[in-house]
């Protein structure tokens, strides 16, 4: 009888234990906001499935301190407008956590300001400069800045005797800030940028822009800025009229499914990225290695595609805050401040070393040139 009653209480105790870890227990509300649809998808898609893949498994393993991540994805198609609608209920009715993403520079910039006013934190996944620069106090990003990719491609010219250009950029905020940023570098750098375009995102024929540039003998390559399908088109019809100038591309041409779009065109491209497309190629003591690798194989068995440096920057926005959380627990105003200080992170885009007047965190040697060969991405080599 005594044991049955100190079994019984044991029990108890047990019960209550586990009933005071549950009610512990709280399910942190992640939003996301992605261009999973639209001219952006090769960008948002990989982001959404990339973050789905990583919280299932932080959630299998118990999530972080007890606390399941729950996700909040919403579709912006790449819409600015869209996006600021969905930043507003994430923050207003769904009460998030943190936002990750949008996808692109427009929609970002677009909900900036919001971010801030809700004070939640948001992990860009864009690239424009002007999204961190002015440091917003919430606001954060994971790809590299234009500035850093620019300075990249006018080190590459310069190597390869390439002094006058001309520019091709879509007209989004990405393409907008891109061309901004060569305009900027260009006289520093010793580049002269003899002709200037501007063509709509949704593009399905460039032929007459191409061919007025390629009027102009005295222009040495093309820099060419977008992330939507046109990019693919001008690279086809440059090649079609027999324009065979350099083409280099921004960091938005970081997806195989680009070079699958230009087919042939895409041959010899050149483009700034991470080390993500060249990941198994990197020696086994750089220091990015083994997450890159890891990563890779971790979604090209789940989703049976290519990983791309766009999905890359999901994974770094998540883990950014995943990491900080633990450090801090779940209190928004500390995790913000553990990722302003978080030093040494090392992501799918380089080494991150944030602070209070850097809320990129990464260093212009995450940067590398990468070209198309055989319908592959291999490291450029002069």
């Amino acid at each position: 009888m005594k044991r049955s009653v100190t079994a019984t209480i044991i029990m108890l105790a047990a019960s209550l234990a586990l009933s005071v870890s549950m009610a512990c227990a709280e399910t942190i509300k992640i939003g996301a906001i992605l261009a999973m649809t639209g001219p952006a998808s090769f960008l948002g898609a990989p982001e959404a499935r990339t973050i789905e893949m990583l919280a299932e498994e932080l959630n299998a393993k118990g999530g972080i301190g007890g606390n399941k991540i729950e996700l909040v994805i919403k579709d912006s198609g790449g819409n600015p407008e869209k996006a600021i609608s969905f930043a507003k209920q994430l923050i207003e009715e769904e009460k998030v956590f943190a936002i990750i993403g949008p996808s692109t520079s427009g929609e970002t910039l677009k909900i900036k300001q919001i971010c801030e006013d809700g004070k939640t934190i948001l992990l860009s996944c864009a690239a424009a400069e002007q999204i961190v620069n002015p440091v917003a106090k919430y606001v954060f990003k994971t790809p590299q800045k234009d500035s850093q990719v620019v300075h990249a491609i006018f080190e590459t010219m310069k190597a390869n005797k390439i002094s006058k250009v001309a520019v091709l950029a879509s007209n989004t905020g990405f393409g907008q800030a891109g061309k901004g940023q060569i305009e900027k570098q260009a006289p520093e750098s010793g580049i002269q940028v003899l002709a200037t375009e501007v063509y709509d995102s949704k593009a399905t024929d460039l032929s007459a822009i191409v061919a007025k540039l390629a009027a102009n003998k005295e222009i040495q390559a093309v820099i060419n800025w977008s992330i939507e399908p046109a990019q693919a088109i001008v690279l086809k019809n440059a090649r079609q009229a027999g324009w065979n100038v350099p083409i280099y591309q921004s960091h938005g041409f970081g997806n195989i499914k680009y070079v699958e779009a230009a087919g042939v065109a895409a041959e010899g491209v050149i483009f700034p990225a991470g080390r993500l497309l060249i990941a198994d190629k990197l020696a086994d003591k750089h220091p990015q290695k083994a997450v890159l690798v890891k990563y890779t194989k971790d979604y090209e068995t789940k989703f049976k595609e290519e990983a791309s440096t766009f999905g890359g920057h999901a994974y770094d926005a998540f883990k950014i805050l995943c990491r900080a959380i633990e450090q801090a627990g779940a209190n928004k105003e500390k995790v913000r401040d553990a990722i302003e200080n978080m030093k040494g992170f090392v992501g799918t885009a380089g080494v991150f070393n944030f602070s209070p007047t850097d809320h990129n965190g990464l260093g212009q040697d995450s940067v590398t040139m990468l070209t198309v060969k055989g319908g592959n991405f291999i490291e450029y080599k002069k």
